[in-house]
């Protein structure tokens, strides 16, 4: 790509960076990800390989400074940040930035780049064809070879450790205006970028107006149940019961009706527009974040003798955190199909009945 664009009459400006710290950056991910969810790593040699890792911030500064720099035209320039750094010590920065207690670090010789490559895609979300290219380049010392760049564009870089932080967001101060689960797809974006988001999504039709359908789904929970497999419920119940969350006993303060902020059992009602949308947000004890969704629109009004017909989109997510995260999903994964398709079920059944008796 570089070769292409110099051949052409428009002036170019290469910028050469080592590890870009950002969110959504491929060997960012894959940092902040083996660091989550590996207490104890066996690693390839190249762990103790150096490379001067540069904030996202500072590589658009460059591109925006260069732009006002004559003497940058033309110029291959290398860019990084004010240290050189280990991928080890990068790890064990990620794991403070984290609040996670150190990692334990055991480079071997026998891991090669294919093996290596492998396992970053068994352990992250990253394809193997993402991670085979990023991890050849990891054996490599990477860093700048001359201090160009910073003569001609001067500026006070983020180190290592600031950028990391500004990476992770402002989940720890509290100031997060939209939530994951808040998030579609975007174009563009890679299913990596973030933290992968495991969803199961289940539609139905329902031949009832969606108040009705509405008024149903807002009767889960409590004493009345789940619709359907209750026993599996109950069993959930009694295990986040054990392991010290409020299992279903809070039950539900009124049995018809729901509003923003009521505890449910072990959810608690983040979202509610009646009668369109109600999001659940899960506060049993969980290795990561789950919510469950419902979304209802109307798809035919009814005319004459014919009821309308809505339709019902149940949407449950869950953000897994560490390996512990993978396991649960992966094993309740099969009880979906019992449990989730036989609330949706029951939600349309409940709501067909209703609007048969109106």
């Amino acid at each position: 790509m570089e070769a292409c664009l110099a051949e052409a009459t428009v002036p170019v400006t290469v910028l050469r960076a080592a590890m870009i710290i950002g969110s959504g950056s491929a060997s960012f991910e894959i940092l902040r990800y083996l660091t989550e969810r590996l207490p104890i790593m066996i690693t390839p040699k190249w762990v103790q390989t150096q490379c001067q890792p540069i904030a996202i911030r500072d590589v658009l500064y460059y591109l925006v400074q260069c732009l006002d720099c004559p003497e940058s035209i033309g110029a291959t320039l290398d860019i990084g940040g004010p240290q050189v750094l280990t991928y080890a010590q990068l790890i064990r920065l990620m794991a403070s930035a984290i609040g996670l207690p150190r990692r334990i670090i055991i480079p071997v010789p026998l891991l090669t780049p294919r093996l290596s490559s492998l396992w970053i895609h068994l352990i992250t979300p990253l394809s193997f064809q993402v991670a085979r290219p990023l991890a050849d380049g990891l054996k490599n010392r990477v860093v700048c070879r001359d201090a160009r760049a910073s003569e001609l564009m001067p500026c006070t870089l983020l180190s290592p450790a600031q950028s990391i932080e500004l990476a992770l967001g402002k989940l720890q101060s509290g100031q997060v205006e939209t939530a994951w689960s808040d998030a579609g797809v975007m174009p563009g974006d890679p299913e990596w970028a973030g933290g992968r988001v495991f969803s199961d999504i289940r539609k139905t039709d329902i031949l009832a107006d969606p108040t009705i359908v509405f008024d149903r789904i807002c009767k889960i929970g409590g004493g009345h149940g789940y619709y359907a497999a209750d026993w599996l419920w109950r069993m959930r119940g009694w295990m986040d019961q054990l392991a010290g969350g409020p299992g279903l006993r809070r039950a539900r303060r009124d049995p018809m009706n729901l509003s923003y902020g009521d505890a449910l059992d072990f959810w608690r009602v983040t979202a509610i527009r009646p009668p369109h949308h109600l999001r659940l947000q899960a506060e049993m004890k969980l290795p990561g974040q789950a919510v469950l969704e419902f979304d209802v629109e109307l798809q035919e009004a009814g005319v004459g003798n014919q009821p309308p017909r809505s339709i019902l989109t149940q949407t449950a997510r869950f953000r897994p955190r560490g390996l512990a995260g993978l396991a649960y999903w992966y094993a309740v994964a099969p009880l979906h199909n019992v449990v989730f398709s036989g609330m949706l079920n029951g939600i349309r059944d409940a709501a067909q009945q209703a609007a048969r008796h109106e």
